[in-house]
């Protein structure tokens, strides 16, 4: 079949070596995989992602507490958090939020020029599986006809 020994020899040992690294890496993927059942993700979980102000009077200031638990395995961590208009402000800890542990986002709405119907989100940047996360509020702002 082969001619010389030599040939033969040659293709053994490519062989072997094709099947041990297939094998390598098969345990690489298991390996990956165990790593990241052990390291686990945060998960955060809110009381409510919408508040309501109800009316508010042109000018005036509100504020609500979203209040989160981290319900994952590992550390959560609040990377970054912005609003769709300079009205709306969040203010949050960039401490990381332990496991089972709590924490809140403040936003603070400012109504000064605007009027009717008004929806704001912010979007919060995590380290959880799902990267992002959305918070609205809504203010039903009227018009103050007393403001000089």
């Amino acid at each position: 079949m082969f001619k010389n020994k030599k040939t033969y020899n040659s293709l053994l040992i490519l062989i072997m070596i094709l099947a041990l690294s297939c094998t390598n890496h098969q345990n690489d993927k298991v390996a990956k995989t165990n790593t990241i059942k052990e390291k686990g993700f945060p998960v955060i979980e809110f009381d409510t992602t919408y508040h309501d102000f109800g009316t508010l009077i042109q000018g005036e200031k509100a504020s609500f507490s979203f209040k989160f638990r981290n319900t994952g395995t590992s550390s959560l961590i609040i990377k970054d958090a912005f609003s769709t208009c300079g009205c709306t402000v969040p203010d949050f800890s960039d401490e990381p939020v332990s496991p089972g542990a709590e924490g809140e986002i403040e936003v603070l709405f400012d109504s000064d020029g605007k009027q009717g119907l008004q929806y704001k989100t912010v979007t919060l940047k995590l380290n959880t599986k799902i990267e992002e996360k959305t918070l609205t509020i809504k203010a039903n702002v009227l018009k103050n006809n007393y403001k000089s």
